[in-house]
């Protein structure tokens, strides 16, 4: 699960718990400009993922970097139902696939200007 704070015009999405080891990182910085969007897809989550640094444990949890088509996307996720997609620019992520607590209010924290 990821925690995701505001500091100055910068978030930080903080992976707690054991899932720091399964996605071997424990934050990624963000800044506010880099935000392109912020949505929930259940379709998105079931595609292809490309090649991994981290872990993959079918219907458990999905987390770290990868790598499909020149793109590079980080995911932590082990219930679809509380995971967000944040698609970035000018990052070294093109989409952060984040497990949260509450979808809706990181949603309107993440898509305010």
């Amino acid at each position: 699960m990821v925690t995701i704070e505001l500091k100055e015009n910068q978030y930080i999405f903080n992976i707690i718990g054991l899932h720091q080891f399964w996605a071997l990182k424990s934050k990624i910085n963000v800044p506010k400009g880099d935000i392109v969007k912020v949505y929930q897809d259940k379709n998105e989550l079931h595609k292809f993922l490309g090649l991994r640094v981290g872990t993959y444990i079918p219907f458990i949890i999905t987390a770290g970097t990868y790598y499909l088509r020149r793109k590079t996307n980080f995911w932590d996720v082990s219930r679809e139902k509380n995971t967000i997609i944040v698609e970035l620019q000018n990052h070294r992520y093109n989409k952060l696939y984040i497990e949260v607590k509450d979808p809706e209010a990181a949603i309107t924290l993440l898509n305010s200007k």
